[in-house]
């Protein structure tokens, strides 16, 4: 049995293996309703062996999506539809969870195959929100500096989108505190340039963060369910948030409740110069994990079986998060595991074809 196929067992979940479908956004929802393109997509990659699928980036309130097509969990039409796709891919073996997001300044913006430019008052937009009034980028409107009301009501859209997720039956509650979204926007001393208890130091722009997951831990039926955080551990700009501070971090989500932390980065600002190459985030992972002990996912150009493996095996993370080559193979899992010589469970349905 190669580690890869190990299973894990984390914040009480048990997961099949080590392999964890990234949260990637669909864009296919319609008022936050997901359908029958959800339960095809996540379907897939639960029958294709996927330990544990993250669905992706799904809206916490209308203003808190990044696109008029994302997914929600804001309300029981949402619940409702989430319900099936979860129970289906749960009988298939593989543990659900849900990223919980809010797209601060980068969102109302149109598709990506429409150029994901903002929207247009004519296009529907709507008013963005940030830790200060400083725009994304060139182009993009400048948000609404958040006042103390509304933080308040994005940590109470947390809290009611976890219960949500609770009860359409997921397993993992992820908070996304990356990519340059609303949480990272405050983490990140790029975008949060406040002067009240949420900006300055590293303790007041970890805050919200902080009272977000208090918030959602604190849900009679939440306290014991695992909670991830995904963060960007660099912006990879002078300037920004750093790997010292992503450890002083990952230390203080360890000490409120978390169970596992989701190394990325950047996407804080679109002129950031990061160095990609087939696992280029997995050196963050290890040092959070050494430094503040803690299990972390490695991701980033994860592509060959033999790869991932290693990456389990040599103690460089718990799990490995894979995406673009999900999206290429749905049943990446099983090729990968007969590419190692690895005899794992089939669909019975598919044991023709397994060789």
């Amino acid at each position: 049995m190669r580690r890869l196929f190990e299973p894990l067992e984390i914040g009480g979940v048990k997961i099949k293996n080590r392999i964890m479908m990234a949260p990637m956004c669909m864009y296919s929802a319609e008022d936050g309703v997901v359908g029958a393109f959800h339960m095809a997509h996540l379907g897939a990659r639960a029958v294709g062996g996927t330990g544990l699928i993250i669905v992706e980036a799904t809206g916490v309130s209308q203003e808190g999506r990044i696109s008029p097509y994302d997914a929600g969990i804001w309300n029981e039409k949402h619940v409702e539809a989430f319900k099936p796709i979860v129970e289906f891919c749960k009988s298939c073996g593989s543990a659900m969870g849900i990223q919980l997001a809010h797209a601060g300044r980068k969102a109302s913006v149109n598709l990506p195959w429409l150029r994901e430019e903002p929207l247009k008052r004519g296009e529907g937009a709507w008013q963005t929100l940030g830790p200060s009034p400083i725009p994304f980028d060139v182009g993009y409107p400048v948000p609404k500096e958040m006042d103390n009301g509304d933080i308040e009501k994005v940590i109470r859209d947390f809290a009611v989108g976890a219960m949500n997720a609770d009860k359409a039956g997921f397993d993992v509650i992820e908070i996304h505190a990356a990519h340059g979204y609303l949480i990272n926007e405050f983490l990140s001393p790029i975008s949060n340039k406040r002067k009240d208890k949420y900006g300055g130091t590293l303790n007041n722009r970890a805050r919200l963060l902080l009272e977000v997951i208090d918030a959602v831990k604190r849900g009679n039926r939440l306290r014991n369910k695992p909670i991830f955080v995904r963060i960007s551990v660099v912006d990879w700009i002078d300037g920004g948030f750093d790997i010292k501070s992503a450890v002083i971090l990952a230390k203080m989500l360890k000490e409120s409740g978390v169970s596992l932390i989701d190394c990325s980065s950047g996407g804080i600002a679109q002129d950031a110069k990061m160095d990609v190459y087939p696992g280029y985030q997995l050196g963050f992972a290890k040092e959070i994990r050494e430094k503040a002990d803690i299990a972390v996912s490695g991701v980033g150009l994860i592509t060959e079986p033999e790869f991932a493996d290693f990456i389990i095996n040599s103690g460089i993370a718990d799990m490995v998060v894979i995406g673009r080559e999900l999206i290429r193979d749905p049943h990446w899992p099983l090729h990968a595991a007969q590419k190692l010589g690895t005899d794992i469970e089939w669909p019975k349905r598919y044991l023709r074809a397994k060789l």
